[in-house]
């Protein structure tokens, strides 16, 4: 994998992406790495929001701050702007190759599997779940910020 900038994307920006995003600027900043990391949703129904309270709660729990966040929407822009584009899920991907110029849909990918994770390749959206379910998505944001560090060149 290059090395580059990253944009995490899901569905509305609140749950998925916003923790993704921090996990993987976390670990990159632990490992001495520079990195630029930003998240946004493909709908616009939260534009300016921060991120859903009870991630907030589960991230905080696990060291992440999630305080900052405000939700955007994808821009056109953003396929120009970030060598790599992560979708949360296949749904978010599909959107994703939908809005993306032809030349640059080699910048697209499904999060888990970039990062090298075999087994679940889609992070699960925790909205109408439990609060085990937003404990999960971290978890599995844990593993692809490892995995995408290893992949990436220094």
């Amino acid at each position: 994998m290059s090395r580059g900038d990253f944009l995490m994307v899901c569905l509305g920006n609140i749950c998925r992406s916003p923790v993704v995003a921090e996990v993987v600027r976390q670990r990159f900043a632990a490992a001495g790495r520079r990195v630029v990391v930003e998240s946004c949703g493909t709908g616009g129904w939260h534009v300016g929001h921060g991120a859903d309270a009870r991630m907030c709660a589960a991230a905080r729990a696990a060291g992440y701050d999630l305080s900052a966040h405000r939700a955007r929407q994808l821009h056109i822009d953003d396929f120009q702007r970030f060598e790599r584009v992560f979708a949360m899920d296949r749904a978010n991907l599909r959107d994703l190759t939908a809005a993306c110029p032809p030349t640059l849909r080699d910048r697209l990918a499904l999060f888990l599997p970039a990062a090298g994770l075999g087994g679940a390749d889609e992070v699960p959206d925790p909205y109408y779940g439990s609060d085990e379910d937003f404990r999960r998505v971290i978890a599995l944001a844990e593993c692809g910020a490892d995995g995408l560090l290893r992949l990436t060149p220094a």
